[in-house]
C-alpha cells in the first residue's frame, strides 16, 4: 500500500478495513442468492426475473471487486475463507426455499434494501475522511439503489399481471 495513500485516509484505518470486509462478504452473499436465484426461480414472469437476477449477480460481483481493491490497497486483506462471510455480513442470506417468483423478488429486495442502509451509513463515515472509500462507496449506493428500483418494478408487474389473470 502505498504511505501517500494510507495517510489520506482521516480515520481509524482498521476500524474502515473491518466495515469494508462486511461489506465485502455481502457482497459475495448477495452475488450467490441472485445467482442461484436466477437458476430456480419458477412462475409467471420468471425468464424476464431469472435475467435481471442474472444482472444483479454480475454487479454483485463487480462490487466484491472494488471492495477488494480498496483493502487491499488500505493495507488489508479481504475475508479468505467464505465461511467468515456469515460471522461478518451485515445483510445476510437468504436461501431461496420457496423458488416461486414473488417470494425470490421479495428476498432479493429485502438484501438490496440493507445493502442501501450499509452504504448510506459507509459513505457518511467516510465522506470527510477518506474520498477514495467515499467515491467507490457512492458508486454501489448507486448500483443498489438501480438494483432495489429495478426489482420493485419487476414486483409491480408481476402484480400487475396476476390480477388481470
Amino acid at each position: 500500500m502505498g504511505t501517500k495513500g494510507r495517510q489520506i485516509v482521516g480515520m481509524d484505518i482498521d476500524e474502515l478495513l473491518k466495515l469494508l470486509n462486511q461489506a465485502f462478504a455481502d457482497e459475495w452473499l448477495a452475488y450467490y442468492q441472485y445467482w442461484i436465484g436466477a437458476k430456480l426461480v419458477k412462475g409467471p414472469m420468471k425468464d424476464a426475473v431469472a435475467a435481471e437476477l442474472t444482472l444483479h449477480a454480475t454487479e454483485e460481483l463487480s462490487h466484491a471487486e472494488l471492495l477488494a481493491t480498496r483493502i487491499i490497497q488500505l493495507g488489508g486483506t479481504p475475508i479468505i475463507d467464505p465461511k467468515n462471510w456469515f460471522k461478518e455480513t451485515h445483510c445476510g442470506y437468504d436461501a431461496p426455499n420457496n423458488t416461486f417468483v414473488k417470494d425470490i423478488l421479495a428476498q432479493n429486495i429485502k438484501g438490496e434494501q440493507c445493502a442501501i442502509d450499509v452504504y448510506q451509513k459507509l459513505q457518511l463515515l467516510v465522506r470527510e475522511k477518506d474520498p477514495v472509500t467515499y467515491n467507490i462507496v457512492v458508486t454501489i449506493l448507486e448500483q443498489e439503489v438501480e438494483h432495489e428500483e429495478d426489482l420493485q418494478a419487476l414486483d409491480e408487474d408481476l402484480e400487475s399481471l396476476m390480477m388481470h389473470k
